[in-house]
């Protein structure tokens, strides 16, 4: 038999006799990964065994009704991470929503800079001209210098010798 490496840990492996089509290690991780993706590939392929698989999970969810409050009071660490997820997968939902709305990118082209401020902006959900500042900066022209000194700013010592 030929060694093969392993599509999860990439060890290098011999394959089973009775299974010489094998592409994963014997580990139970590895195992352990390889019936997960199959599971997700069928729930996917198959409405019908994914049904069955949810009510599988609705009837376990029926038979166990305080599963989840004794968890999260044996367990407060696991309920403080959770909510600090939460938090994340909240505000990337909403910068999600602010990409494939947004009217900045409807503008023409202009030298000109355009920046969101604002402590608000967290909050913006598909549509940012909503409680933010927006300020446009331009650059000034440079003033020129002036062709020759004007008499104020000429020294006083030169007044006073012109004027003897």
């Amino acid at each position: 038999m030929v060694e093969r490496q392993c599509r999860f840990c990439g060890q290098s492996f011999l394959p089973s006799k009775y299974q010489p089509g094998q592409l994963v290690c014997g580990s139970p991780d590895c195992q352990r990964r390889r019936r997960a993706e199959y599971h997700r590939q069928k729930i996917a392929a198959d409405p019908e065994y994914g049904q069955v698989c949810r009510d599988s999970a609705q009837k376990w969810r029926s038979r166990h009704p305080d599963y989840w409050r004794r968890y999260r009071e044996q367990h407060l660490a696991a309920g403080v991470r959770n909510r600090q997820q939460q938090h994340v997968r909240d505000q990337k939902r909403r910068l999600r929503g602010l990409a494939n709305n947004n009217s900045v990118f409807d503008l023409k082209h202009s030298a000109a800079g355009i920046w969101l401020l604002g402590p608000s902006l967290q909050d913006l959900a598909n549509n940012n001209s909503a409680p933010a500042q927006v300020w446009v900066l331009e650059a000034l022209p440079r003033r020129r210098p002036p062709a020759s000194p004007s008499c104020k700013q000429q020294p006083a010592g030169a007044q006073a010798a012109s004027a003897g």
